[in-house]
């Protein structure tokens, strides 16, 4: 699976929660993630991967700097891994679930 197709899956599955998938691109910094995830007052940073992706040397530096911060980066690779992030991060936090 490209990782178009599960940014799209991904954007999908958010909206279903009324959520936004925005994507992320920060003028000369590299390695941000690809997504921002906002949903009931939260924000999820959401690195997106094809499932024999790998982390680039700066998105691994990125995501420490986020971590340094208290701020977690979810890295998906496949359905059922943004499925897994769904569940426990968007749809356990509906207000009408």
């Amino acid at each position: 699976m490209k990782e178009s197709t599960l940014e799209t899956y991904l954007t999908n599955q958010v909206k279903k929660y009324d959520g936004l998938s925005l994507k992320f691109t920060s003028p000369n910094v590299k390695g941000v993630p690809d997504r921002i995830v906002i949903h009931d007052g939260h924000v999820y940073f959401v690195e997106l991967k094809a499932p024999n992706g790998r982390l680039s040397k700066m998105q691994q530096y990125m995501h420490k700097q986020f971590a340094k911060v208290g701020i977690e980066v979810f890295v998906l690779y496949d359905k059922p891994s943004v499925d897994e992030f769904i569940r426990e991060n968007v749809a356990s936090l509906t207000r009408n679930a």
